[in-house]
């Protein structure tokens, strides 16, 4: 099933009790759940939906954090009125997400977070190298926004090349990088002005690969984590898209931590 919110193709698949909340980052689209929604909606009423603005087949412009919050919020009141969801959040994911959770917390029962932590301090720990990566590539990808076209798809798909990006090439779209504009040269809504630090109070499982030139996360918030006995956190042998290079693994360890993590 699927019904349009906020102008957005949201998908809705499985019909157990509890439902779970998908949102991809950079540069996916709702079918990097496909493997996650298969192993799950026999147990879990699934959603999922392309992140306000990643659609190559929609408006191409920016959106600001508070409309992206804001149609988490309208989907999960339109279609799981009452009851609070999990999130599970990939990249861009992860940082809107988390946003929403802040902002709204009465809403949300649990997160399943994927390779993208918190910020706070991350700068501090970050070495030369690492930093160095990171603002070569998103730099990149803010030129790829300004120039959009099929010059500007192409600088994009050939970053995702470089980033050893295993998903479909056919959906990768300039118009996936305003986040990356916005982190930069959104003035007054640029995400450092807009974002809160996060802080989880319910229930996370937080999983990470290993395997790439730069992380996402420090360690103190890793160890703050594992403070909280109903708190997960797994390492994989991966580079940044976990759920694409080993999705069995990644689907028994959030399947077993839902199931012992359900509020009654």
């Amino acid at each position: 099933m699927s019904v349009r919110i906020a102008g957005i193709e949201v998908h809705v698949e499985g019909d157990g009790p509890d439902t779970i909340v998908m949102a991809h980052g950079w540069p996916d689209t709702y079918r990097l759940w496909d493997r996650q929604v298969e192993f799950l909606k026999p147990r879990y009423r699934c959603i999922r939906f392309t992140l306000p603005g990643f659609d190559a087949s929609g408006p191409r412009r920016l959106h600001t954090v508070g409309e992206v919050t804001t149609f988490f919020r309208q989907v999960i009141e339109q279609l799981s009125p009452g009851r609070k969801v999990t999130l599970m959040l990939h990249d861009w994911g992860c940082v809107f997400g988390y946003e929403f959770y802040m902002r709204y917390p009465g809403l949300v029962e649990r997160i399943v977070g994927i390779d993208i932590g918190s910020a706070k301090g991350l700068r501090r720990q970050l070495t030369a190298r690492e930093k160095f990566y990171i603002v070569a590539y998103q730099m990149w990808l803010v030129l790829a926004w300004k120039i959009g076209g099929p010059l500007g798809d192409g600088m994009t798909r050939w970053m995702a090349r470089r980033a050893h990006y295993r998903g479909d090439a056919r959906f990768i779209s300039s118009c996936m990088n305003y986040p990356y504009y916005l982190n930069y040269f959104g003035g007054a809504e640029s995400l450092p002005r807009q974002m809160q630090a996060f802080k989880p109070g319910c229930p996370m499982l937080f999983v990470y690969g290993r395997r790439k030139p730069m992380r996402f996360h420090t360690q103190s918030w890793i160890d703050e984590l594992r403070s909280r006995k109903e708190n997960r956190v797994e390492e994989f042998e991966t580079g940044h898209w976990v759920t694409l290079q080993q999705p069995e693994r990644f689907n028994q360890i959030a399947g077993d931590w839902l199931s012992v993590t359900r509020e009654p």
